[in-house]
């Protein structure tokens, strides 16, 4: 039984690799959308090996295969070969939206221009992601997450604490940051098709994402604003937004504000503190910020975390303790709010994560295993109306698999 969802009917050719386009095809996918992925010829796309490598953690399933690409038909096409431009051309009329990472020069050889594609397709959503930008003097550098996203964009800088060195944040954070923004663009090209009938060429840079993330920073030194130094839990900028250690050795986040100091102080038991002269107001809270942190560490370091989410939930001080990637998988909040969902289909691996984009009261389509690779490519290619001739000439001359695993004259 088919599960019917927003994007039911909806076609889309994902000719994208590794994470953020992909990911951005998979919530799609995630509505109902028929989402068909193709890759080249060998190992395929290089997201198929991520899983292991360091520091990915260890694990039998292909985990981050499956999360990325989930809910996919998958196709090797080989488009370096001259043969592949009629599939590639039949793959574009069937779509509604295709979406592509290539670098610029790279898609144009390849036949997936936005030019080209638009041409056999004029209704087509095309979406494209780039590391730089299009356009400027590093539009055609190669660009990561870690280092268009979080490094050029200000946000690896200030994520860290004074005197520390820069560290390698989580992988591939950015790029599901970005996953998001383009399917934002492809969902609105959508709507203007709907209004207008004409297809549309949008997409986004990890740079532009990694700036929006780290918008308040960026925003502040547009306005000229003076910067705050980098972190120091022992002194920080303000005390009241730090994260302090419990007698059991757990950390959690405080985020309070000055409304929450009267119910602060009577969580730690110190309600005297708001008639201390250096606690006033805020500015006096950030001119004593070492004092007040000082004290705050020693009372929270008197006491376990237990007792500690009792009393700051009763006096609804916001704070989080401060889980692990282990310790978040097990969290009953996500499976009580579908974060984590179940998987069918793959060895040692029942459960993946689900997208963050929900529409209540409409079903998301449920989460099925990533194709192997070429797995659907007879199935597809049917689809495109190529018959048993077509398709043996097809592999004959290397844009498909050949049964024998030979590519054939390119």
């Amino acid at each position: 039984m088919t599960t019917e969802s927003v994007f039911t009917g909806l076609k889309v050719l994902d000719a994208s690799s590794f994470i953020a386009g992909p990911a951005a095809a998979t919530v799609l996918s995630d509505f109902g959308a028929d989402v068909i992925k193709i890759e080249p010829p060998g190992t395929g796309d290089p997201q198929r090996r991520l899983s292991s490598v360091p520091p990915s953690p260890q694990a039998q399933a292909n985990y981050s295969w499956h999360l990325a690409n989930r809910n996919k038909r998958g196709m090797v096409l080989n488009l370096k070969s001259p043969a592949a431009v009629e599939v590639l051309e039949r793959l574009v009329e069937w779509a509604d939206v295709v979406i592509t990472n290539f670098p610029h020069g790279t898609r144009e050889k390849l036949h997936l221009g936005y030019e080209e594609v638009s041409g056999w397709n004029p209704r087509v959503i095309y979406a494209d992601l780039t590391g730089f930008g299009d356009t400027g003097p590093d539009a055609r550098q190669p660009g990561f997450d870690l280092t268009a996203f979080w490094s050029r964009s200000g946000l690896l800088a200030s994520t860290r604490d004074a005197g520390a060195p820069p560290t390698v944040p989580v992988w591939g954070s950015g790029d599901y940051t970005t996953a998001i923004a383009i399917y934002a663009a492809i969902t609105t090209a959508l709507y203007h098709r709907e209004r207008t009938g004409q297809g549309a060429d949008v997409g986004t840079s990890l740079l532009a994402t990694g700036v929006w993330a780290t918008g308040t920073l960026v925003a502040g030194a547009l306005a000229d604003g003076t910067p705050f130094e980098l972190h120091d839990r022992k002194a920080p900028a303000n005390p009241l937004i730090n994260p302090y250690r419990t007698a059991d050795d757990e950390w959690f986040m405080l985020v309070a504000s000055p409304p929450h100091w009267p119910g602060l102080t009577r969580a730690i038991g110190r309600p005297e503190l708001l008639e201390d002269p250096r606690f006033a107001d805020i500015e006096g809270v950030i001119e004593n910020a070492a004092a007040l942190s000082e004290l705050l560490d020693a009372e929270f370091r008197a006491r376990p975390f237990a007792h500690w989410k009792d009393a700051l939930g009763r006096e609804r001080v916001t704070y989080s303790l401060i889980q692990t990637p282990e310790e978040a998988a097990q969290d009953p909040q996500l499976r009580a709010n579908d974060i984590v969902v179940p998987l069918e289909g793959v060895s040692g691996l029942t459960e993946t994560i689900s997208s963050p984009v929900n529409l209540r009261g409409v079903p998301k389509v449920p989460a099925k295993r990533a194709p192997d690779l070429g797995e659907h490519n007879d199935e597809i290619l049917a689809e495109l109306g190529f018959g048993p001739a077509e398709i043996a000439e097809l592999r004959a001359w290397g844009a498909v698999p050949g049964t024998t695993g030979t590519e054939g004259p390119q």
